[in-house]
């Protein structure tokens, strides 16, 4: 029995899981969760990438205990846009800076007071988002600090999966889908949009060569053997390494149109096409066009999920999710907030930041029940939209991910978008990331 290793790294936690194929099904096993957290020094928030890695040997090392010489190969998924730089020699130049630091604040307004919205949008497709890897660079360049007044030119840059990859094997490039939520792809090409990237000013130097999902990026580093038990034979597989191209991979086909959500941190919602959408209307609408695994496109829209939830739990002190679905489920009324609201981001605390949108105090239980509401709501305008670009509206909702476990958010969720709500599976992520590494 080949056994194949799934780590997966969200906004909140990370995990290696250990995958195997019986009877046609990818079978899972847990082996090691772990914490991710931002770490905020001075004014810049970072994420802990030398322990993220630590953590990651840790689960590597106690699978090669559990599975020994059974294990082949390992795949690696996370969150997207995000990036550390290595120099020639492997250093890593400076710790990965996380998406929700304010430093790209204000830079799509100045970035496009001089260039057409729709344009770009029809070269790379991207739903512009200030936390998207082109305005992190553009912020990186016009930082005042000395050290980052410039790019280094000998720097090449590494999405999160891809810097993961490269301390394991050596090998440094650049993965399609993690990739395609830079704003920098081409999204008919597939490949790096370098007119964009020259009239942004930015060295071309930095991006590496793009390997699609299923691309054998080689084998583990004898170091990395010796301090996990693993065999020097392992190899890492470039899977669909952004973590929503993973989750869809586990998604079933339907005899009806259908739409889905990968509902975590983030909620992603969209449909599975052959080619890229790339007209005014859906560059207006808000969604975006990534890469998917066998050369499909994920046409979503990124929404804020269950951030907001996972943010009021932790000021509460409390992981106890039932009871705060219970207590909100017995709410009738509540006033709606915009989920997407930059408020909402990395607010000081979430709590007040919901009372100050809807202008007064709130019990638990009407503050839960308000974030429910109001994801599902933004869930319906995205289904509204959607079907104003495809040729058959959707009739149905398939939820993956762990947002799929809150029964009362997929109630809410059938009731105002009016379609029928199925859920998936709730390690939908390691899933696909198993499936990427099967036969390679």
């Amino acid at each position: 029995m080949n056994i194949h290793l799934a780590c997966d790294f969200g906004g909140g936690s990370g995990r290696v899981m250990a995958g195997w194929l019986e009877d046609g099904k990818v079978r899972l096993e847990e082996i090691h969760r772990f914490q991710n957290r931002q770490v905020r020094l001075g004014d810049t928030l970072y994420w802990d990438f030398p322990a993220l890695f630590q953590d990651m040997k840790d689960g590597l090392r106690m699978a090669a205990a559990r599975f020994g010489e059974h294990i082949v190969s390992i795949g690696i998924d996370t969150w997207g846009v995000d990036f550390g730089l290595v120099d020639r020699q492997g250093h890593l130049l400076g710790l990965p800076v996380c998406y929700r630091d304010a430093r790209t604040k204000g830079l799509p307004e100045r970035y496009f007071a001089t260039r057409d919205r729709h344009e770009h949008y029809a070269h790379n497709g991207t739903q512009v988002m200030e936390i998207n890897t082109l305005f992190q660079l553009l912020a990186l360049q016009e930082s005042s600090l000395p050290q980052e007044s410039s790019l280094p030119s000998e720097a090449k840059l590494l999405f999160m999966p891809d810097l993961f990859s490269y301390y394991l094997t050596g090998v440094a490039n650049n993965e399609y889908t993690i990739a395609s939520t830079s704003e920098l792809l081409n999204a008919r090409t597939r490949d790096w949009d370098w007119e964009l990237i020259d009239d942004a000013g930015l060295p071309r130097s930095l991006f590496g060569p793009i390997v699609m999902p299923g691309t054998v990026r080689g084998p583990i580093l004898p170091h990395i053997a010796e301090e996990t038990g693993l065999a020097p034979t392992v190899k890492v597989v470039a899977v669909a390494s952004h973590d929503t191209a993973s989750a869809v991979m586990s998604i079933p086909g339907f005899d009806e149109p259908a739409a889905w959500i990968s509902s975590g941190t983030w909620s992603l919602l969209g449909v599975t096409v052959s080619e890229p959408i790339l007209t005014p209307e859906a560059c207006d609408a808000g969604f975006t066009n990534e890469g998917g695994a066998d050369g499909k496109i994920t046409f979503l829209s990124n929404i804020t999920g269950l951030w907001i939830l996972q943010q009021l739990a932790k000021e509460w002190r409390t992981d106890d999710w039932d009871a705060m679905t219970a207590e909100a489920r017995d709410v009738q009324s509540v006033p709606l907030i915009d989920v997407d609201d930059s408020a909402f981001t990395a607010p000081e605390s979430m709590q007040k930041a919901i009372f100050t949108a809807v202008g007064r105090e709130l019990t638990r239980g009407e503050t839960v029940r308000c974030v429910l509401e109001s994801l599902a709501k933004r869930y319906a305008t995205a289904i509204r939209k959607l079907n104003t670009m495809l040729e058959e509206p959707v009739r149905r909702l398939h939820i993956i991910g762990g947002g799929s476990q809150n029964v009362l958010l997929n109630e809410l969720t059938a009731q105002a978008t009016g379609l029928k709500v199925t859920t998936g599976d709730v390690e939908a992520t390691a899933v696909g990331n198993v499936m990427g590494q099967i036969g390679r």
